[in-house]
């Protein structure tokens, strides 16, 4: 999902009332960060607090390459913090970041899970949905939209527990391919002159939306809502195998490093508390869990390094917060860091720039680009030639974070143990 996708940001195109509210009474982050272009390496770091590569999730296909799309089991998600703090913790929607004994959601820290994988054959009318880690629930055809399933689980879910404390990761499908929505809902876009594609790209996002809002009402019914702390996010940006629709120009899409794949939609959102705005400051996947664990008052003690750090002071108003550097690398199979790498520390962004989605044959010879971003937000003017002191110490330090986290990737497997029961 883009930026671009919202209704606020692309002068009505789409319709998206729930997000367009999120954002007039929340927290709106002008320059937010996935960690990575593609889906199940962002969705790691956003659940550990650091880098994918770390956690060993690096590569897509969960069929054929288990081995690089699941989290190493010592690692700490976000699940089994707020277990160890008393929540009950849910996951609904997509799980991609691990397959296997000791690697399902369940073992991670989810206490409730109502949630699919990513598959061949899926689609937003054939979908499985698996409630415990063993399960294999085989794909079927379903009356039920797939986002309005997923809705209408995460409402039963806040009912379920609305008398205590509970940490819920609805993880929404749309808009991933497959390309699909009801077509009385397509019909306005396509009326409007978008392609059949863009049209159902749209539609999906309204469903989305219209969800959310039911979410949010439910909330309220309950006496919830300011209570409740709300981050919507997308994963990485729009995908470049459907029709290009409008993303405030900005370069690239899903599996490029390049502003468009990596840059997101970030809303944080506690009416009463977090007073309303917008903030220019950089904030990355890696920073929801330290963050999360200094605005709830959670104790824990991490047993890694994280690569995140804590925006609370930006939620709150109190103490500072400054942006470290921000590293990306993507590409299909084992990491070759010639390929798609990226650095921001600041203004300035090196890009090692995007070759393919496909799997890679050999080291890429292209040479380091180098923007500005505050003043080239497009990334259209490469200014490399005229600063190569820059581009030689910022190559250095991306160098220097590739080799360090390939290591660690590539550390032996451990046993997992249970910090939580179903």
């Amino acid at each position: 999902m883009a930026v671009g996708d919202i209704a606020m940001f692309n002068k009505g195109i789409t319709r998206t009332p729930t997000l367009d509210k999120l954002i007039k009474d929340g927290l709106w982050f002008e320059r937010a960060y996935s960690a990575s272009p593609v889906c199940a390496p962002a969705r790691a770091a956003l659940l550990t607090g650091r880098y994918p590569h770390r956690t060993g999730v690096v590569s897509l296909n969960i069929n054929t390459e288990p081995e690089l799309t699941r989290i190493h089991r010592d690692e700490t998600t976000l699940a089994d913090v707020f277990a160890a703090n008393g929540y009950r913790t849910g996951l609904i929607g997509k799980w991609h970041t691990g397959l296997g004994e000791g690697y399902g959601p369940v073992a991670r820290g989810f206490q409730e899970i109502e949630c699919f994988h990513g598959s061949a054959g899926l689609g937003y009318y054939r979908y499985a949905i698996q409630t415990d880690d063993r399960m294999a629930e085989p794909l079927a055809k379903r009356d039920r939209y797939l986002t309005d399933e997923l809705n209408a689980r995460a409402i039963q879910f806040i009912r379920r527990h609305a008398d205590k404390p509970f940490f819920l990761h609805l993880a929404h499908y749309a808009p991933h391919r497959p390309i699909e929505a009801p077509a009385e809902a397509v019909k306005p876009y396509r009326d409007a002159g978008f392609d059949e594609k863009t049209a159902t790209v749209y539609a999906m996002i309204e469903i989305m939306d219209r969800g959310l809002g039911e979410l949010m009402r439910e909330l309220e019914t309950l006496g919830l809502r300011k209570r409740t702390l709300i981050i919507f996010a997308s994963d990485n940006g729009p995908d470049i195998l459907v029709p290009e629709r409008f993303n405030l120009h900005l370069r690239g899409g899903k599996y490029m490093v390049y502003e468009g794949g990596i840059r997101v939609p970030f809303i944080v959102s506690l009416p009463g508390t977090i007073k309303p705005g917008r903030r220019k400051e950089i904030v990355h996947f890696t920073d929801v869990l330290p963050t999360l664990v200094e605005f709830c008052g959670l104790k824990h003690e991490p047993k890694k390094p994280l690569d995140g750090c804590s925006f609370a002071p930006l939620l709150t108003g109190k103490g500072r917060y400054q942006s470290p550097p921000r590293f990306w690398q993507w590409n299909r199979a084992l990491p070759n860091y010639t390929h798609n790498a990226a650095l921001r520390d600041g203004p300035w962004k090196l890009v090692k720039p995007f070759v393919t989605q496909n799997n890679i044959k050999a080291d890429s010879e292209i040479p380091h680009a180098l923007y500005h971003l505050d003043n080239d937000p497009q990334e259209t003017t490469d200014l490399a030639a005229k600063h190569p002191e820059r581009v030689n110490v910022m190559r250095q330090k991306l160098e220097a974070w590739s080799r360090e986290v390939e290591e660690e990737r590539k550390r032996p497997a451990t046993k997992r143990k249970e910090t939580t029961t179903p």
